[in-house]
């Protein structure tokens, strides 16, 4: 029998749960088994352990939340008490500042509620044709073999520079994509090597990490500075954000809110769809079936034309394809939360400071939940399907109040480029070796995703 404290603040009798978990090593606990194989090893846990499954890193315990009442529980219900990690946001926070990704209480409600108009339905329907403009220009100069992964990875950062400023930056487009880049795998490292010194350390790899900072910090800076000197308004999404104000106040963004939001969208906002793509198009290549369905849609829809926003709606299963896709590889496979007070989660008591780990890489995968898991079915995606599922099934964007601000535009850029490619091209894996998750900060392939193009007559 243990207790736990009621809203009171007195002791209610309450039986809880021992937590169980793998015993892991003396030292280090399970942190050599998750960094050798952390897809697996959160799975396996999962599947062993159960619902809420406990485990120490090094000095850390850690509590793996995988049934959806307990994700629902950690972002939505008492999302209050599960803000970012210490761990997170001491990696993002050089990067990012005080964007929407790491801020906390006041200061990201005031910013989400500053950022939500500029993604409202309506407003994001305006860069449908800058995101097929940018895709035709990208298969005009596809050759015979390609890499998937680096191709989408390109055409999306295009698309987000585009959304933003209407126009590259002060600086040649290949050295932004280059500082970029080099935060990414930054990053990358950090979260794979948490205990790396902090970035005010010059290790090389923080004088790259600081260079590539500098690099965007005057792109995205020099741009905010023209706009207000030569008072431009445009209806790219800087402008949509120069432009909000606060409902109570009437106070504009500062420029290093803005900086923050900037980069926080342009490193987030295209490698989750770059990867979300990459992984459609080998799933594609793994299922004919899929792939000649998806195709008889396009044909009988469009016949041709180039996609818009207003034909997305009359191509279900194509969106479909993309859901199940994000579902076998969720681009954002993990998010951490530290718990601000002792809390239960399904008859398991988390303790406050207590780490906590959820996973749509898990969660989708769960057998519990999904008949034949490991199988690529479109059709899990149709409305009935969909409607006897629990709503934290399935999350690949998050959930609750801090679920993706660009969610919805995500989806539409993914749906749009997915059309116009299939329309004019059919992509091949170019070799038979399997093809390797690698978890990073996003869910890629590991090494790339190397594929044969052939046209569409």
């Amino acid at each position: 029998m243990s207790t736990t404290t009621d809203s009171s603040g007195g002791m209610s009798a309450v039986t809880l749960r021992d937590t169980p978990g793998p015993r892991g090593r003396l030292l280090t606990g399970s942190m050599r088994d998750f960094q050798r194989d952390s897809l697996g090893f959160i799975e396996e846990v999962a599947i062993r352990h159960g619902d809420v499954v406990r485990y120490r890193m090094a000095t850390m315990w850690w509590y793996q939340v995988n049934h959806p009442e307990g994700v629902r529980r950690v972002l939505q219900e008492n999302n209050h008490n599960y803000p970012k990690s210490n761990l997170t946001a001491s990696i993002l926070r050089p990067v990012a500042g005080e964007g929407l990704f790491i801020s906390e209480g006041k200061t990201w409600l005031r910013q989400r509620r500053l950022m939500q108009p500029a993604f409202h339905r309506q407003k994001i329907a305006a860069f449908g044709e800058l995101m097929t403009d940018a895709a035709l220009s990208m298969l005009d100069r596809w050759d015979h073999r390609i890499d998937a992964a680096a191709e989408m990875t390109r055409l999306t950062l295009d698309v987000a520079t585009d959304a933003l400023f209407h126009a590259h930056v002060g600086e040649e487009p290949e050295t932004i994509a280059r500082a970029v880049s080099t935060l990414l795998a930054e990053i990358n490292h950090r979260f794979q090597v948490p205990f790396y010194p902090p970035i005010s350390v010059p290790t090389p790899r923080n004088r790259r990490m600081r260079q590539a900072i500098r690099t965007l910090d005057r792109a995205v800076y020099g741009i905010i500075e023209q706009r207000r000197r030569d008072g431009e308004e445009g209806d790219d999404l800087l402008s949509m954000l120069m432009a909000a104000r606060d409902e109570e106040t009437g106070a504009a963004m500062s420029d290093r809110q803005l900086r923050d939001e900037v980069i926080t969208l342009f490193i987030a906002g295209h490698d989750t769809t770059a990867n979300a793509l990459t992984w459609t198009f080998y799933l594609l290549a793994k299922h004919p079936e899929a792939d000649e369905r998806l195709r008889a849609e396009l044909v009988e829809v469009l016949d041709g034309a180039v996609p818009t926003v207003a034909d997305l709606p009359k191509l279900p299963y194509s969106r479909m394809v993309i859901e199940e896709a994000m579902r076998l590889y969720p681009p954002a496979w993990i998010t951490d939360r530290q718990a601000i007070e002792e809390d239960e989660i399904l008859g398991h008591r988390i303790p406050a400071g207590g780490h906590v780990i959820i996973s749509p890489y898990v969660t989708h995968r769960l057998p519990t939940l999904w008949e034949n898991p490991e199988n690529f079915d479109p059709d899990r995606f149709s409305p009935e399907q969909v409607s006897t599922r629990p709503r934290y099934a399935y999350f690949p964007f998050g959930g609750g109040p801090r679920q993706c601000i660009g969610k919805g535009m995500a989806l539409m850029e993914a749906h749009l480029i997915l059309a116009t490619v299939m329309q004019r091209y059919r992509l091949r894996l170019a070799a038979d070796q399997p093809v390797e998750p690698q978890p990073t900060v996003t869910l890629r392939p590991r090494g790339g995703l190397p594929m044969i193009v052939e046209p569409v007559s």
